[in-house]
């Protein structure tokens, strides 16, 4: 059984910073830009499991090769050309490789997970752009990124998220579930 916390889904952010349609919660009108505000704070075993997501061969860092795989099989191919740019930020020793201490502090300098990343990670659940996740979107996306979900076991993840009991996630049942800490699989 895996937990999914925010950062397991980070790796798929677009720079778009508007959703195709507001949701009460990012609702404030101050006129401010809420989606900068930090949402949540992940921890470290947390921040450690999408790390080691990342680190596909288990040798303790990120190559961009890593990287790319990870933008492949969450459908952001065109996010492939931005991974040398990624390096130069995130790779602060300049070895070319990203390590968890790296990996850490570039989160740290975020200052968290911010409304837009939630926005964005739901906007790569909802793959037909309905404005819901449905048990298929979820097991289509956690089959990409190499986890042993069944289809029954998606079934339970969204009955778990669903608390109006419509059969599938909005945006304010998925913030709900990124900012605390459930079971997946």
């Amino acid at each position: 059984m895996s937990k999914p916390s925010f950062l397991e889904f980070q790796y798929n952010l677009s720079r778009r910073k508007y959703l195709r349609k507001p949701t009460r919660m990012f609702s404030f009108g101050d006129g401010q830009n809420t989606s900068l505000l930090p949402a949540y704070q992940p921890n470290s075993a947390e921040m450690k499991k999408v790390f080691n997501k990342f680190d596909s061969n288990k040798d303790g860092k990120i190559s961009p090769e890593e990287y790319k795989a990870i933008l492949r099989a969450i459908g952001k191919e065109h996010m492939i050309k931005d991974v040398g740019k990624i390096f130069k930020v995130a790779d602060l020793d300049g070895d070319g490789f990203i390590d968890f201490k790296e990996f850490v502090e570039v989160h740290n300098k975020e200052g968290g997970v911010k409304t837009v990343d939630i926005q964005q990670a739901f906007q790569a659940f909802d793959s037909d752009k309905d404005g819901k996740i449905s048990t298929e979107e979820v097991f289509e996306l956690l089959k990409r990124l190499g986890e042993k979900c069944s289809m029954q076991d998606c079934r339970k993840m969204v009955r778990a998220v669903d608390t109006n009991g419509d059969g599938v996630i909005d945006m304010d049942e998925f913030t709900t579930m990124m900012t605390r800490t459930m079971k997946l699989c």
